[in-house]
């Protein structure tokens, strides 16, 4: 039997063969130090269990809940927007709750995209930015990612030489896995020629609130005009250490808000209730629980990129996110980031998640998610140094492979 349509425009997931042998390591005893997936390990701050508590505790909780969120956690995320960013938000029109951005990413793709439609993507990036519209049935053309005057040439480039002609343009600042900020600028830039182009503007900004050195990175909705066109995507994951919880949202223009809407309302009845009333807590309670996550990875940034310069392996400090994307060192460079991610798991023990799955750009890096504590990152260092310290000839000959990617955190 065939395999069904969509399902064939579905690669095969590149992560698994590091998955595979993680696993297999872990069931030999072996001591994995695991910064693959972006899975925040800090407890999520009390007084948000403690709401989840007090409010599970009421049988009337127990019914179905309300597919766009219910009023008191819309609220609250409008007044999270005017708050940090100075955008106005109509909690009725203007804002839905979703299972995680991803959820609300997936869906948006699923109401705005027609068979064929093309959709302009950075690459790398997170897959479910490209594949929440394969699934849709529309195409992809990809534009290397940065935040520069380069990628709006890319963008007028696709605009000019695509048929049919590109109907939306998703953007992911800080962007995972690069961990690349955008400024207001070039944001200024997008939309004026999103709106002279007829383009849909998808913000992703899940990491705003993972910054450091004091530069919070702004939304695409404080540019005049970005409302008219636009809708953003963002999560508590992150920024409250919930990502079981699936919490994120979507916010932004009426039209794009209602078509979302609608598709959910046939595919969900919402998160359960005291999640999301203890989300709502979240975002009207104390703020210092985020500026302490923050600390806590500022201080893992820290350590893991003078760890590795020590080690041997010097990467980029990033100025946002949870990852840091490191060139893999000269000598491995013709390997490919997927055997060398392999190699890394098999001789050092540490695992990363390879490039290759962010996208054909992503080649050449690996991500490093700041998942694992202070002493784990500097014994992970210690892993690698003496896996460098070898030389890379000697090392287990591994037969390079061609994979595309799918979906990972």
């Amino acid at each position: 039997m065939q395999d069904f349509h969509r399902i064939k425009r579905l690669p095969p997931y590149v992560f698994e063969e590091v998955n595979s042998l993680k696993a297999k390591a872990r069931a030999r005893g072996d001591d994995i130090i695991d910064f693959g997936m972006g899975n925040p390990d800090m407890p999520t701050p009390k007084h948000i269990v403690d709401k989840l508590v007090e409010t599970v505790g009421d049988p009337r909780t127990n019914r179905y809940s309300a597919s766009r969120g219910i009023p008191g956690l819309r609220r609250a995320q409008a007044a999270y927007y005017e708050r940090r960013f100075g955008v106005k938000l109509d909690p009725d029109t203007q804002v839905v709750a979703t299972l995680g951005s991803k959820e609300g990413f997936a869906n948006m793709a699923q109401a705005i995209t027609a068979p064929g439609d093309l959709i302009l993507v950075p690459n790398p990036t997170y897959p479910i930015h490209e594949f929440g519209f394969i699934i849709s049935g529309g195409s992809i053309r990809h534009l290397p990612v940065s935040t520069d005057g380069e990628f709006l040439r890319h963008v007028d480039r696709a605009v000019r030489h695509s048929i049919p002609k590109p109907t939306a343009l998703v953007l992911n600042f800080p962007a995972n896995p690069t961990a690349e900020v955008a400024g207001l600028d070039f944001y200024s830039e997008i939309v004026t020629y999103a709106k002279r182009h007829d383009l849909i503007l998808l913000s992703d900004i899940a990491y705003a609130e993972i910054y450091y050195d004091g530069n919070p990175p702004p939304s695409l909705l404080q540019v005049p005009g970005a409302m008219d066109i636009s809708v953003e995507f963002s999560s508590l994951s992150k920024t409250y250490a919930m990502p079981g919880w699936r919490i994120g949202f979507a916010v932004g223009n009426e039209r794009l808000i209602a078509a979302l809407a609608r598709v959910k309302s046939y595919l969900d009845y919402g998160a359960f209730t005291p999640v999301q009333v203890a989300a709502a807590a979240a975002l009207n309670g104390p703020q210092d629980c985020v500026g302490e996550i923050r600390n806590i990875y500022q201080s893992r940034r820290d350590c893991l990129v003078d760890s590795l310069e020590r080690a041997g392996w010097p990467i980029p400090s990033p100025a946002a996110t949870m990852f840091t994307w490191a060139p893999l060192p000269p000598a491995y460079e013709a390997l490919g980031s997927l055997e060398f991610s392999k190699l890394l798991l098999e001789k050092a023990h540490v695992a990363v998640s390879p490039g290759i799955g962010f996208g054909e750009y992503g080649e050449g890096f690996v991500r490093i998610a700041l998942v694992e504590n202070e002493q784990r990152i500097r014994q992970a260092a210690r892993n690698i140094k003496k896996f460098l310290s070898e030389p890379a000839d000697s090392m287990h000959n591994v037969i390079p492979i061609t994979l595309s990617r799918s979906h990972t955190t």
